[in-house]
């Protein structure tokens, strides 16, 4: 019988604003993919090629999000968990056992493993971590298409000085994570 493990990562808890995107990958041994990494490690356009690659190869892939009012609602390391739990939920085959990037499991019916540096170590983690960094990335370049002002091509909404000129500027958008302290002073004004 074969054992299927799905790999786990998530991208965008950091940033002021937009969902946590998480990714759930089962890949398939007779379909080796080269170059699966951390995809912090990898170039813009190395993840593009292997996200197009792991889509293709994969036995199984999902990708699911938790919105930012979400994590307003829940706080960011429960709605990184819901965004995994999601995605491994929307896998086309239930996986026998998960790998998780991190210290934390997300509630899940099948047996599942925390693994510190699991994106650098374990394959389907690594092509997890793409799939999330590019859909998020993704949803950061059509951000900045509709408020193209507030620089989200170039920071992808993590807090630099930048985002942090345009928020002062131009204000909070919906999509801002409103309890990040740096947007939450500016709505306490």
């Amino acid at each position: 019988m074969i054992s299927y493990i799905a790999g786990v990562d998530e991208a965008g808890r950091g940033p002021l604003v937009g969902s946590v995107v998480a990714a759930a990958v089962i890949l398939d041994p007779d379909q080796p993919i080269v170059g699966l990494r951390d995809s912090k490690k990898l170039s813009e356009k190395q993840r593009e090629a292997l996200f197009s690659e792991i889509q293709a190869k994969a036995f199984g892939f999902a990708i699911a999000e938790a919105t930012a009012l979400e994590i307003d609602q829940l706080n960011i390391l429960q709605a990184s968990l819901l965004a995994m739990q999601r995605a491994v939920m929307l896998l086309p085959t239930l996986p026998h056992e998960v790998f998780i990037d991190g210290n934390r499991c997300p509630a899940l019916p099948m047996p599942a493993r925390a693994i510190i540096g699991g994106d650098d170590s374990e394959s389907c983690i690594a092509a997890a971590s793409i799939l999330a960094k590019v859909t998020r990335d993704r949803q950061m370049y059509a951000l900045h298409e509709a408020y193209p002002h507030y620089g989200f091509a170039q920071h992808k909404g993590y807090p630099t000085k930048m985002h942090y000129a345009a928020l002062a500027a131009y204000g909070v958008l919906p999509m801002h994570r409103k309890t990040f302290a740096p947007v939450k002073r500016l709505l306490v004004v």
